[in-house]
């Protein structure tokens, strides 16, 4: 019996072009947490829609699996059609004030051991800072939440929003510029908040 796990996506997309359920199963496992994290922190913080529009994002690929490319990187393809459909529910939900990211969960994706992020617990600055993402449009957001958030890299984002390297470096490097601006009454907290968010933006 085949072993699943050492499948590359792509060799499970072939898979489940042939009607392979065992395949599907795999990617499905492989995603389905990653993919609802993704939606949970673009629309909203609902756990429900979160759910929905990821059961939605596979049932795309079991209904249309010959919309893949197979000649593309499988996860920035996956992010690329998830993008696309928050787009479209933006477009549909045309008051955005309700975004909400847990941010002190979302910023220690990475922990330099430093406890950079400890002054975070400052719950005047969270709620200010969640403000201030809530503000940000679209195209901010989605590089932003896929970097901070989704860890993916430059590279990746960049072929996700079909943008160049340096596009996705400007927009987050401006989105760490607003946020300085915004948030300079709370100089501690956001320093050391400026100085991890800034290891992430410089690594590929």
């Amino acid at each position: 019996m085949s072993n699943y796990s050492n499948y590359t996506d792509n060799e499970l997309m072939q898979g489940i072009l042939e009607k392979d359920s065992r395949a599907f199963s795999e990617l499905y496992d492989r995603y389905n947490g990653m993919m609802v994290n993704y939606f949970y922190k673009m629309l909203w913080q609902d756990k429900e829609k979160a759910q929905d529009f990821m059961q939605d994002l596979f049932a795309k690929i079991i209904e249309k699996p010959k919309l893949y490319d197979l000649s593309r990187n499988f996860k920035t393809w996956l992010f690329s059609v998830a993008n696309n459909m928050c787009k479209n529910e933006y477009r549909k939900q045309s008051i955005r004030h309700n975004t909400s990211y847990d941010i002190e969960e979302g910023l220690q994706i990475k922990d330099t051991g430093m406890n950079a992020m400890d002054n975070l617990q400052d719950s005047q600055f969270s709620e200010k800072l969640k403000l201030e993402l809530d503000k940000l449009d679209e195209k901010q957001k989605s590089a932003f939440v896929m970097r901070y958030f989704q860890e993916l890299s430059i590279k990746e984002i960049a072929e996700t929003l079909h943008i160049s390297e340096g596009t996705v470096k400007s927009r987050l490097f401006y989105t760490l510029k607003k946020l300085t601006v915004s948030l300079k009454e709370f100089a501690p907290q956001l320093a050391k908040m400026i100085l991890v968010l800034l290891s992430l933006t410089t690594e590929l």
